[in-house]
């Protein structure tokens, strides 16, 4: 958590097991960068592409950035949101939330942003992961998350209203499409009900309010 700047807190930042999955996700982006034009075309959102049944591109695009400063940007992003947000998350419940957020983004993408041709990048779904790593902390009366996460919605509201900074755009050699913000941050905090993320540690299984635990869990 992010209460204190304690030295136990710094340590828990740096445990291997916290960085873990993080650090894989990271490699991931690093090898689909490493693949250049070709790779960033084949695995891009792409409304074409899409319509016409390639429908793993509504989860791919995320993987892919425009060129190496966006990837570096989206892999800083990562490693401020572990450093912020530490949690021993398994690489299956990482991988849970990156997928589900990614594929529920593009969708809102899909349909409600008829306008939005390609798209590339990682940064809605990074958003999304800062709204699952800085809620379970405000629903423990963490002030200091609660102030994060005010910024968060505060900034994503911002972006919908004034778009993103020219200086951002020209930063990475294209749109920042700040919808993706948008609708990554709106489908964790779906994930975040159905999935409890406020249970430490989080289940592969949701337990849905009101049913009994099973022995074990």
């Amino acid at each position: 958590m992010i209460t204190n700047a304690s030295d136990r807190t710094v340590a828990v930042s740096f445990s291997p097991r916290i960085w873990l999955a993080p650090l894989l996700l990271m490699l991931l982006l690093l090898a689909t960068e490493c693949g250049g034009e070709v790779v960033r075309l084949a695995l891009r959102f792409d409304r074409s592409a899409i319509e016409a049944g390639q429908w793993w591109r509504l989860l791919s695009g995320n993987f892919v950035h425009l060129g190496w400063y966006h990837w570096m940007l989206n892999e800083i992003g990562i490693a401020v949101l572990v450093m912020l947000c530490p949690e021993s998350l398994s690489i299956a419940v990482l991988a849970r939330r990156v997928l589900v957020i990614g594929a529920g983004m593009a969708l809102c993408l899909y349909r409600f942003v008829p306008s939005l041709q390609t798209y590339v990048g990682m940064s809605g779904v990074i958003h999304g992961l800062f709204v699952l790593g800085l809620l379970p902390q405000v629903l423990k009366r963490d002030l200091i998350s609660l102030g994060c996460l005010v910024f968060l919605l505060g900034k994503l509201g911002y972006e919908q209203f004034a778009g993103a900074p020219i200086s951002d755009e020209a930063a990475i050699g294209g749109s920042v499409i700040t919808d993706s913000h948008f609708y990554g941050a709106l489908t964790a905090f779906a994930y975040a009900v159905v999935f409890r993320v406020w249970d430490q540690p989080e289940r592969l299984i949701p337990r849905f309010a009101g049913k009994k635990p099973a022995p074990g869990e």
